[in-house]
């Protein structure tokens, strides 16, 4: 179907209008920390800031150990996204390629601890890593990430049960083992998939704040979440340095969504059909 070139007008400039709908808040955010502090609370409002404050984010930046902050936040990060990948992958490859006894009961257990909320196994997750003497290390949110999740396994079964049985036969002809058809043939093929998982694990690890808050306790530990609470505290009436590390902290997640856009619509369409 083609549309004139007015409809398309029409379509773009309401797309447009929409989009600067969504992005007004981010937008006002970065002008707000680029003003003075009198620009702040001027009224009537100034929307654009008459010379720009860059040092704002650079006295927000000193203001806490905002540097150890993200190491920490990175390290859990990144570890959680390898152990999940690996895990859920594994797992799904398990689930969709093989037939084994009680198979379709191991899944159905599998699927139904998704309805167990993270709130009820708080408790005696952190009751089971203070006898493993984990509290206050960053391995109660890195270690349970490379056992899995039943939502990524479950998205990734359901891709790669669409992916026809003679491709594995035809690498076993070829003298390949069961690892090597992993590593060599289905981890290509689920790139896309993989790729959704670890945008959705990233975004969900970086901005967690529960997690963080229950098991650390030192601030050398903090990760950004937590430790931008914490400055949010300390800071409660200073607008500019709550503005200027919000900004820093959502740059990652926005930076790794914005590369990854492309194969997140590939692997939410795979697994679908």
């Amino acid at each position: 179907m083609k549309f004139s070139k007015k409809h398309k007008i029409i379509t773009y400039i309401f797309l447009v209008a929409f989009s600067l709908y969504f992005l007004f808040p981010f937008i006002w955010m970065v002008l707000t920390a680029l003003k003075t502090e009198g620009e702040v609370f001027q009224y009537p409002i100034k929307f654009l800031p008459d010379s720009p404050q860059w040092k704002n984010f650079l006295d927000a930046w000193k203001a806490q150990p905002f540097g150890t902050y993200m190491k920490n936040s990175l390290i859990v990060t990144v570890l959680t996204t390898v152990g999940q990948l690996l895990s859920c992958s594994l797992v799904a490859f398990g689930f969709a390629r093989y037939e084994f006894k009680y198979k379709n009961i191991l899944f159905v257990i599998l699927l139904s601890t998704m309805m167990i909320p993270w709130d009820v196994t708080m408790i005696p997750q952190y009751m089971q890593f203070k006898v493993f003497g984990w509290i206050n290390t960053l391995k109660p949110l890195i270690v349970p990430a490379f056992f899995g999740s039943p939502y990524y396994i479950f998205l990734l079964r359901q891709f790669l049960m669409n992916i026809p049985k003679d491709l594995e036969n035809a690498a076993r002809i070829d003298g390949a083992n069961e690892f090597q058809i992993y590593y060599k043939i289905f981890l290509p093929i689920m790139k896309g998939p993989l790729i959704l998982i670890g945008v959705l694990n990233i975004l969900v690890v970086w901005n967690d704040y529960l997690g963080p808050l229950i098991f650390l306790q030192d601030r050398s530990k903090y990760t950004m979440a937590l430790g931008l609470a914490a400055f949010k505290g300390v800071h409660d009436l200073q607008i500019l340095p709550i503005m200027a590390m919000t900004i820093i902290m959502i740059i990652p997640p926005v930076l790794v969504f914005a590369f990854a856009q492309k194969y997140i619509v590939e692997g939410v369409s795979g697994a679908i059909k």
